[in-house]
């Protein structure tokens, strides 16, 4: 009976220490299994290039929420990108999303200009506005090849 007790004991004290464990992983992990805060869009662009998933989606210098992945369509060739966005903020159909450049030689964000129509996006819609990230190597030799 004495060796029962500690099996059950040890076994108890196993399992909520696993399920302390899932709790503290999903938590600094900053999971998202069960959301109600956000809501999801999707843009497309024709390039993403430096835009990475997590890197943060602002309106008007505040962040609003975060890229939660990229992927090819490849019918298109296009970069889909996934955006998780705070459920406070409403977008308009016409706003415009544009990839950015933290500082000189930052990280890569979302910025996205709010539009001026009465339709708002609802969850899963898409933003159709795109404005891909510039790419410096390219305009650089742009100007160095063009001004010869």
């Amino acid at each position: 009976m004495e060796n029962r007790t500690t099996y059950l004991s040890v076994g108890l004290f196993l399992f909520l220490g696993i399920l302390a464990l899932l709790y503290i992983t999903l938590t600094l992990g900053d999971s998202e299994l069960v959301d109600d805060e956000h809501y999801q869009l999707t843009a497309r662009f024709v390039s993403a290039s430096g835009l990475r998933r997590g890197a943060f989606i602002e309106v008007g210098g505040v962040v609003i929420g975060k890229v939660g992945s990229i992927a090819l369509d490849t019918e298109t060739y296009e970069a889909e990108v996934t955006l998780h966005l705070e459920k406070a903020v409403r977008l308009q159909e016409d706003a415009i999303a544009s990839i950015r450049t933290a500082g000189i030689i930052g990280d890569k964000f979302v910025k996205i200009s709010p539009g001026g129509s009465e339709t708002y996006l609802e969850h899963g819609d898409e933003i159709i506005e795109t404005e891909s990230s510039i790419n410096l190597e390219e305009l650089i030799s742009k100007y160095i090849f063009e001004s010869k």
